[in-house]
């Protein structure tokens, strides 16, 4: 079994540039958002689900699924939200597996914004947190989204909160610095893994 590296944290706290270094490293990144995406591509059964059920207000021009009306319908009605889940779920984990199975790095990192929350976290070795200010957090999904202030508090409300994630964290990197602090902090944590993998094996 591969030794599975864990990487999760909020909206906005920096996951998706912490993955990127690890990829330079040369270490394969299986993204549940990614995965999230694609398993409701033109085409697909899940698509056509949600289509069937929201009617074609749902999709873009091009076929695609809209994804920040498929939002705003799931987080403001429960009953939506777990309707969706329920579908993608399944989909999803089926994905994800056949991925890490796939990783032929010296260890494989997996990235999910809901690894705590979703009991996820059973398929790693290892958990990285990263770990930002809710207020900064807050402040840079708003400049990078360019979503309303309350949408964003909503979207991390959902989410497990920064308590949460440190108790379950193994690592942590508190990203409230530059893009070259993070990436030194990968960098000394890349080393470790590495040896840690070895052991596993």
């Amino acid at each position: 079994m591969m030794f599975v590296v864990g990487l999760t944290g909020g909206i906005g706290s920096g996951k998706s540039a912490a993955s990127r270094r690890f990829e330079q490293l040369g270490i394969t990144a299986v993204d549940a958002d990614v995965i999230s995406r694609e398993v409701v591509e033109p085409g697909s059964e899940a698509l056509q689900a949600i289509e069937h059920r929201h009617g074609k207000s749902i999709l873009l021009d091009d076929g695609s699924l809209d994804r920040a009306v498929l939002r705003q319908k799931i987080f403001s009605s429960p009953d939506e939200k777990a309707w969706l889940e329920g579908l993608l779920h399944p989909l999803i984990a089926n994905e994800t597996l056949r991925q890490l199975e796939a990783a032929n790095s010296p260890y494989v990192l997996f990235v999910s914004p809901l690894l705590v929350e979703s009991g996820q976290k059973v398929l790693c070795q290892r958990l990285l947190v990263i770990d930002v200010p809710e207020d900064l957090q807050i402040e840079r999904t708003i400049h990078r989204d360019n979503n309303p202030r309350d949408q964003v508090e909503r979207i991390m409300a959902s989410q497990a909160s920064r308590e949460q994630r440190l108790a379950m964290a193994d690592d942590v990197i508190c990203n409230d610095r530059d893009l070259k602090y993070l990436e030194q902090e990968v960098d000394l944590l890349h080393q470790r893994y590495l040896s840690l993998a070895t052991d596993h094996a």
